[in-house]
């Protein structure tokens, strides 16, 4: 009985010893809202979002004259030609729509591709923190979801994160 408690003895006090796991946490919102490439790439989408819908509007404006010049005309024509001009007026009317919500479309796939691409560059440049500076595991946290839900302010590293990225990312402009 003594060799058993002895030999226990000996396993806890090795596994005791054994080094400690190195862990920290990183809020993810705050890194990836304040990280300059997310802010440039929305600065970017922004201008051509504007300039999108500028042009949306100069469309739209430009077939509704159109539209009315026809609904002025339209007294003075026979039922059947109002009708052939209703109907094709209803086509163009599609044909723009059509048209603008491919372009949207296109926009806002372009847009989650970067943000995607954004995303990936932070999770990888966290993993390469990580074993570098030798930590077993790195946590994530946000406003949405949550694997920490405590964590001392002295394992948050998520100003070390940013800071990382933003330098890394300014070497590459």
């Amino acid at each position: 009985m003594k060799k058993i408690v002895a030999v226990l003895s000996l396993v806890l006090l090795l596994a005791s010893c054994q080094e400690q796991k190195k862990m920290a946490f990183v809020n993810r919102s705050e890194v990836i809202n304040d990280y300059q490439e997310k802010i440039d790439i929305e600065a970017k989408f922004k201008d051509r979002e504007d300039n999108f819908n500028k042009k949306s509007d100069s469309i739209g404006k430009a077939f509704q004259l159109e539209y009315q010049q026809f609904q002025m005309a339209a007294s003075k024509m026979s039922q059947a030609k109002q009708q052939e001009q209703g109907q094709a007026f209803n086509q163009k009317s599609q044909v723009l729509q059509q048209q603008l919500q491919f372009e949207q479309q296109q926009l806002q796939q372009a847009f989650s591709k970067e943000m995607d691409s954004v995303m990936s560059t932070m999770k990888t440049y966290v993993e390469n923190y990580g074993k570098t500076n030798g930590y077993s595991f790195i946590f994530g946290t946000s406003d949405l979801t949550s694997t920490v839900m405590y964590g001392e302010e002295v394992s948050d590293i998520s100003d070390e994160i940013l800071k990382g990225l933003n330098d890394a990312y300014k070497k590459e402009e």
